[in-house]
């Protein structure tokens, strides 16, 4: 076994730390190995000892997903194991459904009262923010994926100054970040292709992360911003990020994004209830 056989040496080395009572597996004879013999795991999982032993020697390191999930549920591996375990097998890592965010995520976000921050995955979809990111632009509702956002609401080009700026940072990010290899984001991509922008920009190849810099809002109740966005990750979830939003304390665009958060603070006029009048 070479030092390069990253994917059957995970396998190996898993495969001896399960018990066999552990899968509900009568144990016979004298063993001569820790953990679960290589049948043993091959029939849980419902391939072959041949091909099982294939992926330990590194004869075939692309198992399918179907195997790669048998596996984890076989060897009993525990949500980062999992994702490394995809990783070795060059499969996308991300969730095939939407991002999940825990609560003490949220309720940091909400801490921030007077910030605008959202989560952002690495398919630039938005599964959480609070109430002044929200205010800030609906792109960055729970649900919105951002890059369709830039490129596919004509709002977003009055909401940027620097539409063009913004297109290609978006675009160049989601290569940066995002695995083709995910089915959702490829359905992303494909839909986006018909965009004419988006389609030339994309066939650039162009690679380049989020980084913190200065951002220009004109947003249509607070007019002109100028924020600073910070990117923070969230451990123990990679795929994920937190951007902030800040703008220069004492600034003119830190006294209009503090009224009009005050503004979306305040309880909303409510139509005077009486009889309702019928013809």
């Amino acid at each position: 076994m070479t030092r390069h056989n990253l994917l059957g040496e995970f396998l190996r080395a898993r495969r001896a730390r399960v018990r066999p009572d552990e899968l509900g597996l009568a144990s016979y004879g004298r063993r001569r190995v820790t953990g679960l013999r290589r049948e043993e795991l091959a029939g849980f999982a419902g391939i072959s000892v041949q091909y099982l032993t294939r992926l330990e020697q590194g004869v075939d390191r692309h198992p399918s997903a179907q195997v790669v999930d048998a596996l984890t549920k076989a060897l009993r591996l525990d949500l980062d194991a999992a994702r490394h375990l995809r990783a070795l097998a060059c499969l996308p890592t991300e969730p095939p459904g939407p991002s999940e965010v825990g609560a003490e995520v949220q309720h940091l976000l909400d801490s921030w009262g007077d910030t605008p921050a959202y989560v952002r995955d690495r398919r630039f979809d938005v599964p959480a923010a609070n109430k002044a990111a929200m205010a800030l632009a609906p792109m960055y509702r729970p649900g919105r994926n951002l890059v369709r956002e830039v490129f596919l609401d004509p709002a977003a080009r009055s909401l940027f100054p620097d539409w063009p700026d913004i297109a290609e940072q978006t675009v160049a990010a989601l290569r940066a970040t995002a695995d083709l290899r995910d089915p959702r984001t490829a359905a992303l991509v494909s839909e986006l292709q018909h965009h004419d922008h988006f389609r030339s920009l994309w066939a650039r190849h162009d690679v380049r992360p989020s980084r913190n810099e200065t951002k220009r809002f004109d947003h249509p109740d607070a007019g002109p911003l100028t924020l600073r966005r910070q990117t923070l990750t969230i451990a123990g979830a990679e795929d994920q990020a937190i951007i902030v939003y800040q703008p220069e304390p004492g600034s003119a665009s830190a006294h209009a994004l503090a009224k009009l958060l005050r503004s979306e603070s305040l309880p909303r006029p409510q139509t005077p209830r009486g009889d309702t009048l019928t013809d």
